[in-house]
């Protein structure tokens, strides 16, 4: 078998459409025949998610492996950064915990972790016959460039080919794309292969002049112009596009609480396509309102997270809503909060080694080093979802013991979570996924609030996902002159 051919897509800055671009061409290419897989040397992300063989990685690159049709692999994202402070990180390798570290310790460090990125990539190189690798940030972090691993550094290293993407949707696009080639070592600037314009609304005609002049400037050709197209998918920058779009205009208000270390926010993303629940983010009493259901949501730092719950006013508000029967769901760490004591023995959340929880469900946790990395596959046994088949996934340090009626029984005959009348608490990610479950969720929301509801079935998240990826893919190809990528993925160009 020969080894893979690759090529790169790296941005002007962070958030300009680097991970759509490249789920994008891992469809285009598989959808022409190609063996294709996704890398990326290291990742920044709480969005993260688990491999069949318990690997922990960002759920960009699942996303991408998705699109190309082939299963999420650790190798895919031998790094992940899980940002649990300020300054810092849960540093993830290869799929695993590692170590624990502020970024002055880990600026150093990452240049250790070189042999086992390019044994990452090698490995995928001999199984596929294309990669496509996505940079992270900006290339032209001049401060960060000793030591690079993951944009013009790794370029180097495996020496990629590269496309540059600019987001004109924020302006200044041109400035973005001549900036970053100015600010590049003569090497590096050579590598760059052609220009992307991406998030472009409007007609492209009137573009053209400009167009002329970069690629005059910069002496780089423009290979496209990406319409903003209008896609649902999960990447690890959609939070903020999620929080800006957060409104309820429809029949059942579910207030998901914006922790200030949220991870696995696109646990909900199946609940803001039912017709009848308006899912908010909301940080602050004064937002909160009177929901018909409160969630907590997965946190990288749970007792952080409940400290600033009560600081702030929000855990009083949840204790009222669910004293007067209120439904509030707590995933992961959230449900960890609702228990009744949370123990760190051994420091791995911080400072407080017994914190009490919000005292609403009868559990308590007690957190440990291990990681938990595991699929799972159940059904739903708290009475208002009861029976809904669900398959998602645990990441979480501790163990929770729980007494009462459980959650979830899972495939494997262990029991997740518990219950207790109206609040309800679950390690499993990606419970509504299959839809089922997000189902019961709105008859049995719809039924106390009096809401007259049509029986309707969730499409699964997984066809949904399909879709999108199709419709990306169709975009993407219209807007971009493929036959140029195909000559620079070949190196002919």
């Amino acid at each position: 078998m020969s080894r893979a051919k690759l090529i790169m897509v790296q941005g002007t800055m962070s958030g300009v459409g680097k991970s759509l671009l490249c789920t994008a061409l891992c469809r285009i290419l598989r959808q022409d025949g190609y063996r294709v897989a996704p890398f990326k040397s290291q990742n920044m992300a709480l969005n993260s998610g688990v491999t069949r063989d318990g690997r922990e990685i960002g759920r960009a690159q699942i996303a991408q492996a998705e699109a190309a049709g082939v299963e999420p692999d650790a190798r895919m994202n031998p790094v992940l950064l899980k940002p649990c402070s300020d300054t810092g990180s849960q540093v993830i390798v290869n799929g695993l915990a590692r170590a624990q570290m502020d970024a002055a310790a880990y600026m150093p460090y990452k240049r250790e972790l070189v042999p086992e990125i390019l044994s990452a990539y090698d490995s995928l190189a001999e199984e596929y016959d294309v990669i496509v690798v996505e940079g992270a940030g900006s290339p032209a972090e001049i401060k960060l460039r000793e030591n690079d691993i993951v944009n013009m550094g790794l370029a180097e290293l495996i020496d990629a080919p590269v496309l540059l993407a600019g987001d004109i949707d924020r302006g200044g696009v041109f400035a973005q794309l001549y900036g970053t080639v100015q600010l590049l070592e003569p090497a590096e600037r050579a590598r760059i292969r052609g220009l992307v314009i991406n998030k472009f609304r409007g007609d492209v005609s009137l573009l053209r002049p400009g167009l002329t002049q970069i690629e005059a400037m910069t002496g780089i050709s423009v290979l496209g112009v990406i319409p903003y197209l209008h896609i649902d998918l999960d990447d690890e920058d959609s939070l903020a596009t999620r929080l800006s779009a957060s409104k309820n205009d429809k029949s059942i208000d579910v207030a998901v609480i914006r922790l200030p270390h949220i991870s696995n926010f696109t646990d909900f993303a199946p609940l803001e396509l039912n017709q009848y629940l308006g899912i908010r983010y909301v940080n602050s009493t004064r937002d909160f309102g009177k929901p018909d259901c409160v969630i907590l949501p997965g946190t990288k730092s749970t007792t952080g997270d409940l400290l600033w719950l009560r600081r702030n006013g929000l855990e009083a508000a949840i204790l009222r809503l669910a004293g007067n029967g209120t439904p509030v769901l707590g995933v992961c760490g959230g449900y960890q909060m609702l228990g009744e004591e949370l123990h760190d023995p051994d420091g791995v959340e911080g400072a407080e080694p017994m914190l009490r929880g919000m005292e609403l469900l009868p559990c308590r946790t007690v957190f440990a080093a291990d990681k938990t990395l595991t699929r799972v596959t159940g059904t739903i046994a708290a009475p208002h979802l009861s029976g809904a088949r669900v398959e998602g996934y645990e990441i979480h340090s501790g163990v929770t013991e729980a007494r009462g009626e459980a959650f979830c029984r899972l495939a494997d005959g262990s029991e997740d979570g518990c219950c207790a009348g109206n609040v309800m608490g679950t390690y499993l990610h990606g419970l509504f996924d299959s839809g089922e479950a997000s189902d019961r969720l709105c008859a049995w929301l719809c039924a106390r609030k009096g809401v007259a509801a049509e029986q309707a079935v969730a499409e699964p998240r997984r066809a949904y996902r399909e879709r999108q990826y199709d419709l990306l893919a169709e975009g993407v190809r219209a807007a971009l002159d493929m036959d140029a990528v195909y000559r620079i993925i070949r190196g002919e160009a």
